[in-house]
């Protein structure tokens, strides 16, 4: 493997690779969407995907979105079938969004798609190319009221194009850690799951375990009224504050967004790094819940952050169940801000709940918590994945390191 190095349009890269402009080593492909008046062109069995779609989008492939398409509505509109394998890249509203098709779908307008040719092109070292290119086309996106990445654009963009079957080991490399990240997500949102099912189990059916290891309610266990319903005999009903402490987070001096000895703690509440070394970070099992802007969204830590001044801190001994509890709260019911949702302190302290007999509540933290230990070693051990994974990804797309093909 040579070890020799050019210089090109797109920076120094090894002599044995190319620089293809994109259309060179595969179709690019727009999309469209049916009239939305026209009810026959929708609710198909055809997946028709948005930018939106890939919002909140997790993992490498997309199957389907939100809505989907007829085949008289892929017939009557711009849309167009692209096949299994395909790089979707929205080019507009937002740009920069990636996906691999995970089987034969179509796109709104907001996408460029790129469909490779398989004797030049990797489609998963595509993908993982892309993710370093995206800045690239997205700062020549042209548009007065809001930025567009044109055909003609994504086409005529030129990139480092490695032998493709360097382009295969290289795909290999970073899919094998992508793959393990999306197993242990896999896992963790069947214990997630698991811990809804429990928390369904005892503290809505009321089917905890007596003192015998039996179901409460179906064992003939006594019930008695209250404001919330019928309630094992023994619980009350009480507020929030009778189980929580609560404070509200704090703006730090200082943000970076690289993370260094001096910038170490993650800002909860903002998408940046910070490290200012007041005594106002959190190394304990806090919840942490956004009050302005992203209010409602619950996250649990047990390591060291720094909450911003756009959340709310609480802690518990009864972490497990206040987390279930406040997953579970409409929050939209409880904002009082006018130009943005804003949820207080009282909001929280306030809210009604059920207060099992400790017992009860000990048993379920000590269950639920061996879960939830289980989840986060799967979250630390993702971190680490996601580091290597985003270290190695521009020094391999560089050729800074080459991959043996050989092996």
């Amino acid at each position: 493997m040579s070890r020799e190095w050019k210089n090109t349009e797109v920076g120094v890269i090894p002599v044995d690779w190319e620089v293809n402009q994109i259309q060179e080593i595969g179709d690019v492909v727009g999309g469209g969407t049916p009239k939305t008046t026209i009810e026959d062109y929708w609710n198909g069995d055809i997946s028709w995907i948005t930018p939106k779609d890939l919002s909140n989008h997790s993992g490498r492939y997309v199957f389907k979105g939100e809505r989907s398409i007829t085949k008289r509505g892929l017939d009557n509109s711009s849309a167009k079938i692209i096949p299994k394998g395909t790089i979707l890249f929205s080019s507009r509203a937002p740009i920069g969004y990636l996906a691999i098709a995970g089987k034969d779908m179509c796109t709104n307008q907001g996408f460029k798609s790129i469909v490779c040719n398989e004797k030049k092109a990797n489609n998963i070292f595509l993908y993982y190319l892309m993710m370093i290119k995206r800045y690239e086309l997205e700062n020549i996106a042209g548009g007065s009221t809001f930025k567009e990445v044109s055909g003609k654009i994504v086409k005529e963009f030129k990139i480092q194009v490695p032998p493709l079957e360097e382009q295969k080991a290289i795909a290999n490399i970073l899919s094998t850690l992508d793959e393990k990240i999306e197993a242990n997500n896999q896992i963790n949102k069947k214990l997630e799951e698991m811990a809804q099912t429990i928390f369904k189990h005892w503290f809505i059916d009321f089917e905890f375990p007596n003192e015998n290891g039996e179901p409460y309610k179906s064992s003939g266990g006594e019930m008695i009224e209250s404001e919330l319903g019928m309630i094992p005999k023994g619980w009350e009903v009480g507020i929030l504050s009778n189980l929580i402490e609560i404070t509200s987070g704090k703006r730090p001096a200082k943000k970076s967004e690289s993370k260094d000895e001096s910038f170490i703690f993650p800002l909860i509440g903002a998408s940046s790094i910070m490290g200012y070394s007041e005594d106002y970070n959190f190394n304990e099992q806090v919840l942490v819940i956004g009050r302005v802007g992203t209010h409602g969204v619950v996250q649990r830590f047990n390591r060291k952050i720094w909450a911003s001044d756009n959340t709310l801190i609480i802690k518990s001994k009864a972490y497990e169940y206040i987390y279930q509890i406040l997953n579970a709260i409409d929050y939209s019911a409880l904002n009082r801000g006018s130009t943005q949702p804003l949820i207080t302190q009282t909001d929280i302290k306030n809210y009604s709940v059920l207060i099992p007999v400790s017992e009860i509540l000990e048993k379920y933290e000590k269950l639920i918590g061996s879960i939830f230990f289980l989840h986060s070693n799967k979250c630390d051990e993702n971190e680490k994945l996601n580091y290597l994974r985003d270290t190695l990804l521009p020094k391999l797309m560089s050729g800074e390191i080459r991959v043996p093909i050989d092996n």
